[in-house]
């Protein structure tokens, strides 16, 4: 499917989690599980050279690997018969030394958390940069009018700024919680067999803190094979953090139909074209963006019943996440990336945005004038008039302002001066900026504090 990669996941999140780098997050631990050891006593010191010194993929056939993986079940298997044979060559005496006391997943498992580790270092940058390219455009469009929509109709006046601003807000949430949820999945695999390392004796414990140390990781309080709440966080991250994305997008699409035109992607050579219709300008970036968001719930689901483990050890659920997790976060990561090029150079039409407040002939503003005339004629009263002169407006093609004007019932209570400011959508943005302000002094101060 590498075909779809350049569309789908773009980013640099996709390198982490190649075939190479899968096979070097094992070798990794087999390393520093030899480095640990030798420093406990519990291999010998000389074994060390001769095992890190082959713990390099590119040393490994990873084809006969992927082969041998077919029967034995997993790929630590016959990886560390390979890494056996490999230091065997160099000294013969190191081979029996090498991955002593582990199991096949405290490989798998630790070299995926050294993958996610560095997948999250890639997101932690590309998400702040994300966060300051939204936060420039929020401040720019922070007086840019243009109509609120509910259940896909006109609804009140706001600004563009602030629709910006609500998915700024939620991805500062998202990087709360991306620096909250590192210590709880950056933990090390270490149990041996069943959990209890009692292979290594009374040295397990010794072990496995030398070995945390080693590979830069926490140490677990238990070993968690069948355990996987950690990577059902991680999961959970990406996907949500793909949702707010996918929800921008959603509203970007829809902003771009040909009718409403507020908006518009970045204009690039062939982007977004028709094959048939040479007038076509396709909401490309949405598409690539949407189409990851919609297959990531399936992605979750799997991640979710892979909870469901048996006893120590198990079968079928732990194996599903070793592609279903990595696929979510590449699709992740290409949402993030392609959301960033989307925002940072976006078309803004600001003057479709004026146009489309007076398409009902302000009636958008109607809320303004049954508050005003609420204080005279009572709430009822007030929205019972209004909404039957809204009405009128749009059945005769009248402007609400020349009815509201002529109605007995209105031009006691307000001159023409007022029912037209009232109509005016400039003064009817409430609160916007202050709810933008609070954001925006929400990014300067995350960014002091997590970069």
């Amino acid at each position: 499917m590498a075909l779809f990669t350049p569309m789908l996941r773009s980013s640099a999140l996709t390198a982490v989690f190649s075939d190479e780098r899968t096979l070097q997050g094992m070798l990794e631990f087999e390393a520093a599980l030899a480095r640990a050891q030798a420093k406990c006593g519990a291999i010998p010191q000389s074994a060390v050279r001769a095992i890190a010194g082959q713990c390099q993929a590119v040393k490994l056939n990873a084809e006969a690997l992927a082969q041998a993986a077919a029967s034995a079940g997993n790929l630590a298997i016959p990886l560390v018969k390979q890494l056996t044979a490999n230091v065997k060559q160099q000294d013969e005496q190191a081979a029996r030394y090498v991955h002593w006391g582990a199991t096949s997943q405290d490989a798998i498992d630790t070299g995926m958390v050294l993958q996610i580790r560095e997948a999250l270092e890639i997101t932690q940058r590309l998400l702040a940069r994300l966060i300051i390219v939204l936060a420039e455009q929020t401040q720019r469009h922070q007086h840019s009018l243009m109509p609120g929509r509910t259940w896909m109709q006109h609804a009140l006046p706001v600004t563009f700024g602030l629709k910006l601003a609500g998915t700024l807000d939620a991805l500062l949430r998202w990087q709360e919680r991306l620096q909250e949820l590192k210590p709880r999945a950056l933990v090390l695999q270490f149990g041996g067999a069943a959990g209890t390392l009692a292979s290594l004796k009374e040295q397990g414990a010794e072990v496995s803190a030398t070995l945390a140390k080693e590979l830069n990781l926490a140490e677990a309080n238990t070993p968690w094979h069948s355990q996987r709440d950690r990577l059902l966080e991680v999961a959970g991250w990406f996907a949500g953090v793909s949702g707010t994305l996918g929800k921008f997008a959603n509203d970007f699409a829809l902003l771009m139909q040909t009718e409403v035109a507020e908006v518009s992607e970045p204009v690039v050579e062939g982007r977004g074209g028709s094959s048939a219709m040479p007038h076509k300008r396709n909401p490309v970036a949405c598409a690539a963006v949407l189409t990851a968001v919609t297959r990531l719930p399936g992605l979750m689901a799997t991640m979710y019943t892979s909870q469901i483990q048996q006893h120590e050890r198990a079968l079928g659920g732990w194996q599903a996440e070793w592609e279903t997790l990595p696929e979510l976060i590449m699709l992740a990561g290409g949402v993030m990336q392609t959301s960033l090029e989307l925002i940072t150079d976006m078309q803004v039409n600001t003057r479709k945005m004026q146009a489309n407040l007076a398409i009902t002939h302000g009636l958008i503003m109607a809320e303004s004038v049954t508050l005003a005339l609420a204080q005279r004629l009572g709430k009822q009263a007030a929205h019972h008039l209004v909404e039957q002169l809204c009405h009128r407006a749009l059945d005769e093609k009248q402007p609400l302002e020349t009815l509201l004007a002529q109605h007995p019932d209105v031009s006691p209570w307000l001159s023409a001066q007022q029912i037209q400011d009232l109509l005016d959508p400039q003064h009817a943005t409430g609160s916007a900026d202050y709810f933008i302000g609070q954001v925006l002094a929400r990014v300067g101060q995350q960014n002091k504090e997590f970069s």
